[in-house]
């Protein structure tokens, strides 16, 4: 008795954090997983991408910058320690995609900002450095000056475009790139 099928292999769901941090032994320590949600691609939120993704790898190989990376679950994530170090919205991924996972009329791209970490920042720990700003297109993150030290770190959320630009070069990894929470 021959059976054929006839039927489509079904679309795997995106990754359920939350099971993977219990199968790491999250529940052990009593913890969650602490890792930060991958930053997806400009014009994409993270339920768009994961429903309408089909991971073919066209919006990676159009990234003139190569942040874009195959990530968790073959999704294209951002990668700031990946090629230039910073986006440009050029919008080459948007164009790229067959798919409906871009939004390319939205303004702004994402709502991605710069963080610096007070207990990473060399400046803060009174070393003078000042990479950030100097890298910062945006004049997004600036010193002020303090008696008895360096100049301290400021960064204007307003100005910062999340482009990644001050956090590649960064000796101290003391910048990251968030997601603002809608």
């Amino acid at each position: 008795m021959s059976r054929s099928r006839t039927s489509t292999p079904a679309q795997p769901a995106g990754p359920d954090r939350a099971r993977r941090a219990f199968l790491r032994g999250a529940f052990l320590a009593g913890r969650a997983d602490t890792r930060p949600e991958p930053l997806r691609p400009p014009w994409t939120d993270d339920g768009r991408v994961l429903d309408a993704c089909t991971r073919c790898g066209d919006c990676l190989r159009a990234c003139p910058e190569q942040i874009l990376i195959t990530g968790e679950g073959s999704f294209p994530e951002v990668d700031f320690g990946a090629g230039s170090g910073e986006c440009t919205f050029c919008g080459a991924c948007a164009v790229a995609c067959r798919s409906e996972v871009f939004e390319p009329d939205r303004d702004p791209p994402w709502t991605t900002r710069a963080v610096i970490s007070e207990t990473r920042c060399l400046a803060v720990a009174g070393v003078h450095c000042e990479v950030c700003r100097d890298a910062c297109g945006e004049t997004a993150v600036r010193f002020r000056p303090r008696l008895g030290g360096p100049p301290h770190p400021e960064l204007d959320p307003d100005r910062c475009t999340g482009c990644g630009a001050c956090a590649t070069p960064c000796p101290a990894d003391a910048l990251t790139l968030q997601a603002e929470a809608a």
